[in-house]
């Protein structure tokens, strides 16, 4: 698919509305249930198109793999805004303290990561977490805390007034995660992408496993680490309760290839439970070998944050062999019904489903059915014969592709995507891979993704912006992974040792790279969280010069504030928009110096009201890419 740029807007002078009251945004999804929406109205639908940019901060820290990098960044950043002061990360993992008025540096920390490395999932870093020691006086050093976790498995904390280590943390700041998790082949096959998590006095961290490498890679367990000292409190390697399992690593015990977390998790503090969502076993493409692996795969968990002893979980996809980790932040937020206020929770999908459940039990707060699946899988696979449907929510995205769905700009590429449509093999949501090559919907990128979505709790709305691209996944013995490489370079291969099968993996396109279906490939909703209906939904995205808006891909979250504006770049046309929460109607768009693949926040400080976006575009995909944390403003009088 080509990726293009086009042409920003120029801004007319206006004068700011009243002064802000103080709030900040102190956790990556704004608050420790990572609603995204913050309680401010000084940028409105009448002024939001006199926003002007505030300042720019250039961080330096871009590969697009070339060498002497190996690894492609992305700048994924959501920064924290705590004591007067932004505080975040490069993809290179330097965690920088900004002035968040004018972006002046007060100082930058380098963990000194290898940037040349062979990163499985890139060069990323999405943010830090912070904490403050209610036991220290203020000026005391390390009194607020910043914690950062790196892409070579570190986990660090800093000094929030100087950005110096920690003396009485780990050993001289530093706690290694690498020890126990098992023989990684390659530095860069187990690492860090999502920031921690603060559960209370409880630093926790997840990780990002290759896929598709190995049966026996490293384990995905979870950790809990005393905040103060470093100590380690808890550890859960998600094994299987009562199964065999496979391999366990003989230093620490922890299973082999579990389920891992690499995206944001959620924390409700009145309760102590921490909301972990779960990837599915590697390799993604077999399920032979997996021995009760699936236990706690694809799913949403809550687990004790003070002990990690797990306390419900709720699986979204059982035995997943489609690479449909649950991949995004699940939100907390209080649900209103029938005169009640429950205490719930939305988990965005890969599937593009929306799981709503009570927080307190994981139960379903709408009828959750178990439909046949398809199992039509190869000889060795373990499939379930059902699969979990919501019956509210609807799904956000397409569900079916047929011949007819052809798609291209002329009768000759339309043809030739109806001919492989027809080659493929499809029987709806669900179905497994095969040697033949099974068209999967959702693909392997959402679905929602990482940027996950925001709720507004006083209109019970939720916002999510969400992916609509099919892919095809092909299998074949390993004896042929290079004949495939060869026949197919431009698509991702995988050798899936330990199983009968390698893949390969692309997405649903014709000869000239556009994709074989019809647009939208990008879609923004609105869902009204009381009854499950949708209140509207849109294309996200334009094609650039021409300007019609068809709906393009994107990867990052949408922001929601208390005034009814939703913020969301994401689109790989590089516009950072402002749309009405209650229509979806444009409000305001602006150009960003590189793609938006992040999700914004908003703060106020000195009584005004300002929002920050990174825009740095991500490294997987053609287009503009660049180091920009760019903040807006409405103009002082």
């Amino acid at each position: 698919m080509r990726w293009l740029v086009a042409f920003g807007w120029v801004l007319a002078p206006a004068v700011v509305a009243l002064a802000q009251p103080e709030v900040p945004w102190t956790h990556w999804g704004r608050d420790e249930g990572g609603s995204r929406y913050v309680p401010l109205d000084q940028i409105d639908a009448s002024n939001v198109a006199d926003l002007e940019e505030l300042w720019t901060w250039n961080h330096g820290d871009v590969s697009d793999g070339s060498p002497p990098f190996r690894t492609t960044s992305s700048f994924e950043l959501t920064p924290i805004l705590v004591d007067g002061t932004l505080y975040g990360c490069t993809p290179f993992n330097r965690v920088f303290a900004l002035d968040p008025l004018t972006g002046t540096e007060r100082w930058i920390f380098d963990p000194e990561i290898d940037r040349h490395a062979s990163w499985a999932n890139q060069l990323v870093c999405r943010g830090v977490a912070t904490w403050l020691d209610p036991d220290r006086e203020e000026g005391d050093v390390c009194r607020r805390r910043v914690l950062t976790n790196t892409v070579d498995a570190r986990l660090i904390a800093l000094d929030a007034a100087t950005g110096r280590p920690c003396p009485d943390f780990g050993e001289a700041g530093t706690v290694d995660l690498n020890p126990g998790v098992g023989e990684q082949r390659w530095k860069g096959e187990y690492q860090l992408t999502s920031g921690p998590t603060m559960a209370g006095d409880v630093v926790v961290v997840g990780s990002a496993v290759s896929d598709n490498t190995r049966t026996n890679a490293p384990s995905g367990v979870i950790r809990g680490f005393d905040v103060r000292t470093g100590a380690r409190r808890w550890a859960w390697d998600l094994a299987p309760p009562d199964e065999p399992g496979g391999l366990r690593d003989p230093q620490s015990g922890w299973m082999l290839s579990t389920p891992n977390v690499w995206a944001p998790m959620s924390y409700d503090p009145a309760r102590d439970l921490l909301f972990v969502p779960t990837g599915n076993p590697t390799p993604d493409y077999a399920s032979g070998h997996r021995k009760g692996l699936d236990h706690y795969g694809s799913s949403v968990v809550a687990v004790e944050g003070r002990t990690g002893k797990v306390r419900w979980s709720f699986q979204t996809v059982h035995h997943d062999v489609w690479d449909l980790d649950v991949p995004a932040q699940p939100v907390l937020f209080p649900l209103r019904r029938a005169g009640q206020v429950i205490p719930a929770i939305v988990q965005p999908t890969k599937m593009s489903f929306l799981f709503m459940l009570d927080r307190r039990t994981g139960e379903p707060l709408f009828p959750v059915e178990e439909r046949p699946a398809p199992q039509s899988g190869e000889a060795d696979f373990v499939l379930s014969p059902t699969q979990p449907w919501p019956t509210k929510p609807p799904p956000l995205i397409r569900m079916s592709v047929t011949p007819d769905d052809a798609w291209g700009l002329t009768p000759w590429d339309r043809g030739r995507c109806r001919e492989t449509i027809e080659g493929l093999h499809f029987e709806g949501p669900f179905t497994p891979p095969t040697r033949q090559g099974t068209i999967m919907i959702p693909g392997n990128a959402g679905g929602s993704n990482w940027g996950g979505v925001a709720v507004d709790p006083e209109r019970q709305l939720l916002v999510a912006n969400v992916m609509d691209l099919p892919w095809v996944v092909t299998l074949f013995p390993p004896d042929e992974l290079a004949a495939a490489r060869a026949e197919a370079p431009e698509a991702e291969h995988a050798a899936q040792e330990g199983t009968p099968w390698a893949m390969r993996r692309d997405y649903l396109r014709s000869p000239l790279g556009l994709a074989c279906v019809a647009p939208p490939y990008g879609t923004l909703h609105a869902v009204d969280l009381a009854t499950g209906d949708l209140r509207w939904s849109r294309p996200i995205g334009e094609i650039p010069f021409i300007g019609y808006e068809i709906g393009l891909p994107n990867l990052g979250g949408p922001l929601v504030t208390k005034s009814g504006l939703i913020f969301l770049a994401a689109t790989v046309d590089t516009y950072f928009r402002a749309l009405d929460i209650e229509t979806g109607a444009e409000l305001w768009k602006s150009r960003l110096p590189a793609g938006g693949n992040a999700v914004p926040m908003s703060f106020s400080i000195d009584g005004r009201q300002i929002v920050v976006i990174a825009a740095g575009g991500y490294g997987r995909v053609p287009g503009v890419m660049g180091d920009a944390l760019v903040a807006f403003a409405l103009p002082q009088e």
